[in-house]
């Protein structure tokens, strides 16, 4: 429909953001010769540090976290096949409720209108087709996560630009699954009481409040190996035990949310770009 080289943009809060939700569309569009921009709003100084080192605790250094966080994040776009990657840098602001959160410079304590401004500045460099990025909760309440939602929506209203705009989500067949397969793996792991289990049972959607399912399990090597990039990362150690096959057989349907569209075409839907070409 157009001469210009179709854009997406994903907007995330941590490295290794990027692999977990969108790995799989990331790789499969930079495959279909789109552009695939980055925008990761932290620097990550608040995961683990080198030999699984955790914050607060003695030896864990920010500033060495966040410098292995970004070689980590530049090893996982290479693996992607991200064209281009910004970062905005701001403090990791930790889990909700941690000091953290109140350290000056950190995401969470920076001005919505701030953050935006500058994602406006780089929605209007790049002239994204679709922007992707999180819902209102950050899919699971993070703090970082809510910032990158509210920073997003209000950089979009700063623009003339009408992207399809998608927030990602997981299907809530998807997720029980997800917590028979953690379970598989993890047999001694004690049941969640009964407020934890009914806070994820609140996590993602119903099935058919889903508008948009992409099939990118032709890319989950690709979104694994993205993975394994950040392996600092204890969380995601958990996803690279399964191996590949198994791996690929539960991650490899990505699946969004679809809140701004000029375009019209129809949900449900299995493509990002659906009517862009």
């Amino acid at each position: 429909m157009t001469d210009r080289r179709l854009t997406l943009m994903a907007v995330h809060a941590h490295p290794d953001d990027e692999a977990t939700g969108t790995g799989g569309v990331l790789a499969r569009y930079a495959a279909e010769g789109i552009r695939t921009v980055l925008v990761t709003c932290t620097d990550g100084r608040c995961g683990d540090g080198p030999g699984g080192v955790k914050p607060g605790d003695a030896g864990h250094d920010p500033a060495t976290v966040a410098s292995m966080r970004r070689q980590e994040l530049e090893a996982s776009c290479d693996v992607l096949k991200i064209s281009d990657l910004e970062m905005l840098d701001y403090a990791d602001s930790g889990m909700m409720g941690w000091p953290s959160n109140d350290t000056p410079g950190s995401f969470w304590r920076t001005s919505v209108e701030e953050g935006a401004t500058r994602l406006a500045e780089l929605m209007r460099h790049y002239r994204p087709d679709v922007v992707v990025t999180y819902d209102e909760n950050g899919f699971y309440g993070h703090p970082d996560h809510i910032q990158a939602h509210r920073i997003t929506m209000a950089a979009l209203e700063m623009t003339e630009l009408t992207p399809k705009v998608y927030w990602t989500t997981m299907p809530r067949s998807a997720m029980q699954r997800f917590g028979e397969i953690l379970r598989e793996f993890h047999e001694d792991m004690p049941e969640p009481d009964p407020a934890e289990a009914a806070a994820m049972a609140e996590i993602g959607l119903p099935d058919d409040e889903i508008t948009t399912w992409v099939d990118t399990t032709a890319f989950s090597g690709q979104k694994f190996d993205a993975l394994a990039a950040h392996a600092s990362q204890g969380e995601n150690i958990f996803f690279l035990k399964m191996g590949k096959e198994r791996f690929g057989e539960l991650m490899g349907m990505e699946t969004f949310v679809r809140v701004k569209d000029s375009t019209g075409a129809a949900v449900p839907e299995n493509d990002l770009f659906a009517g862009l070409r």
